[in-house]
């Protein structure tokens, strides 16, 4: 029988179920060859290559097997280490996407049985964080990247200085306190007088528009109660007070108020600062230097001009050295501090898409001074601006 004509209906259902996943049971792994059924498996089991890959793998066993083994894990953690970061995730799951690849390498090639056992292997190399649980196994991706590692110090060590600059700040509220409470005068020890009449007959008078007890003949006035007396006894107190103690007060008052109202606008400085700033930072038409080692020695180091960025995340970028054109994450790339009075652009925070002017370099915070040379603010002068945060323009 002729093989069906490419139009045929024949030949449409074997290009599309060639495209989709097959059974894993009908995959040769030495040959990386998936048939559709167990007849095709059984012929390519019997063909001349397959029985020439079997002879090769005779020689040496152990080497294709480590080999499969090595591809295996390295793809697997690639998958968790993009795909799900340092999060917790089931072991089943990472492995349906990772077996969605019809180019993957088989777990019945490698060393590992089952993915329970390569699972545990995982925990025991310290490769990942692994766990049992009634609804199977989990594992968390441990990230032992350098350059993770460096800037995880650099964010704790930013997070101490932070800590240190709110320290000092209390510190000065609580002098300026203390400084207010030593200069206010001590109040007066109020006096008090026993109430004495010379005869029965006179009774006892408070006049309240001179603040004091007399003792004469009755006059028509209302009866003051308990509460009406302590009122009368707090009024005298307060008009008898010096004029000068109430301007004081009131200076104190606005002192700690405007040290209050400082703090305040700090805090909400720091709040625009951090709602400004973004995940991502890439910018066309900036230097970058290229930090991933995959790539090899030949662009490791080296120094790239982006031209364009896609999805935020990726870079189109071409090689000074070489001219070379290369697709890179963000990742990839760090940004490149020029010498001090040269050209940069900002790339992240409340002055984000400015260029400016490098002033100085403070190499023990890892921040420098810039100059912002356009844009609504063009002129002012910002400090402490994160190496991160800006780049020198191509």
């Amino acid at each position: 029988m002729g093989k069906a004509d490419f139009l045929s209906p024949k030949a449409i259902s074997n290009r599309i179920k060639s495209k989709g996943l097959q059974k894993l049971r009908w995959y040769c792994q030495m040959c990386q060859k998936q048939c559709r059924d167990e007849n095709g498996f059984k012929c390519h089991c019997m063909s001349e290559s397959h029985q020439r890959q079997l002879l090769l793998a005779s020689e040496d066993p152990n080497q294709f097997m480590d080999y499969f083994s090595e591809e295996f894990k390295s793809d697997f953690l690639e998958l968790i280490r993009r795909r799900f970061g340092t999060k917790r995730v089931h072991n089943n799951i990472v492995y349906n996407e990772y077996i969605s690849d019809r180019e993957h390498v088989h777990m019945n090639s490698t060393q590992w049985e089952t993915l329970t056992d390569f699972t545990k292997w995982l925990g025991k190399e310290g490769l990942c964080k692994v766990d049992e649980t009634p609804k199977g196994w989990y594992i968390q991706y441990i990230d032992r990247d350098p350059e993770t590692i460096r800037r995880q110090e650099e964010l704790e060590k930013k997070k101490r200085q932070d800590l240190d600059d709110e320290e000092r700040s209390a510190k000065f509220i609580e002098e300026q306190v203390r400084r207010g409470r030593g200069s206010k005068e001590p109040d007066e020890a109020p006096v008090f007088t026993e109430l004495k009449r010379e005869s029965e007959e006179e009774k006892v008078v408070f006049n309240m528009g001179a603040c004091s007890s007399v003792a004469g003949p009755s006059k028509p006035s209302t009866s003051l109660g308990p509460s009406a007396l302590k009122a009368a006894a707090s009024s005298s107190k307060r008009k008898d007070a010096p004029a000068g103690s109430e301007s004081s007060e009131k200076k104190k008052k606005s002192a700690l108020d405007e040290i209050m109202e400082m703090e305040e606008r700090k805090r909400k400085q720091q709040q625009q600062q951090q709602s400004a700033r973004t995940e991502y930072w890439l910018q066309p038409n900036i230097v970058v230097k290229v930090v991933t080692k995959k790539l090899g020695e030949r662009y490791h180091k080296k120094k790239a001009v982006i031209k364009e960025v896609r999805d935020k995340y990726t870079a189109m970028v071409r090689m000074i050295n070489s001219g070379d054109k290369l697709k890179l994450d963000q990742s990839h790339v760090e940004t490149v501090i020029p010498a001090p009075g040269k050209r940069v652009l900002v790339l992240n925070g409340p002055y984000r898409d400015t260029e400016a002017l490098l002033d100085g370099i403070d190499e023990k915070n890892f921040c420098a001074t810039l100059t912002l040379d356009s844009g609504r603010m063009k002129g002012k002068r910002v400090e402490g601006v994160a190496y991160e945060d800006f780049s020198k323009m191509a």
